[in-house]
């Protein structure tokens, strides 16, 4: 899956959970959980992904279900090169933007 995004730029993988992630720029945009390939998301994409008809990254927690801020990518995306790379670069946007959000932690 990691030479499907090379045409996008150089995109790192780690080794999580029995899965991976992918980096760019020190932002994860992408992951790979049991055989599938989720997108970063927030309010600028993620209707995109409802639209194609796919749900969000969701694990087993402690209580309840989690869901992630990542949506799996639709297959017809996965066959197309440049749609690819498009979607790509929105959630690595998305990733960014994730980032911005967050407060710093203050060391103690």
């Amino acid at each position: 899956m990691l030479g499907r995004l090379l045409p996008f730029g150089p995109v790192l993988s780690r080794s999580m959970f029995g899965g991976f992630g992918f980096y760019m720029d020190g932002f994860m945009f992408a992951l790979i959980a049991n055989d599938h390939l989720y997108f970063k998301v927030d309010d600028r994409n993620r209707q995109e992904y409802i639209d194609a008809g796919t749900g969000p990254f969701t694990y087993d927690g402690k209580k309840k279900p989690v869901k992630k801020s990542y949506f799996l990518v639709p297959s017809n995306i996965l066959s197309d090169p440049n749609e690819l790379t498009d979607w790509a670069g929105r959630a690595l946007e998305a990733a960014k933007r994730s980032k911005l959000k967050k407060p710093t932690r203050r060391k103690r």
